[in-house]
């Protein structure tokens, strides 16, 4: 799998619809093949910024980053940005789903 997680700081007048703005991007990206989540989270500790957690097959990436879709976005985000997101991307080998916490089990 890959896993990526991205923060995203809107512009003020976007922070409150921002899921909105993205939306088409969201429903786009989740309809792809390979696509295994795509899930936005705002901040608790910064209302003002959203994080996206997303995860494709190992090889599904490629195919997201030249979609057309992705490159409507890549236009879209500078005009309701404040600045250039932060990313982590990883590959994680074998992975395809999420696991169960192995610390504790809730009956």
């Amino acid at each position: 799998m890959i896993l990526i997680n991205v923060r995203f700081k809107p512009l003020p007048e976007y922070v409150d619809n921002f899921r909105d703005v993205v939306a088409e991007f969201t429903d786009a990206t989740r309809a792809e093949e390979g696509n295994l989540f795509f899930d936005w989270y705002r901040s608790e500790d910064n209302p003002a910024e959203y994080i996206l957690v997303e995860g494709f097959e190992d090889d599904a990436a490629e195919a997201h980053v030249n979609s057309e879709h992705f490159k409507k976005a890549t236009e879209l985000f500078p005009t309701v940005l404040k600045e250039t997101p932060e990313i982590i991307n990883t590959l994680i080998e074998g992975q395809t789903h999420w696991d169960r916490m192995a610390e504790f089990q809730v009956d």
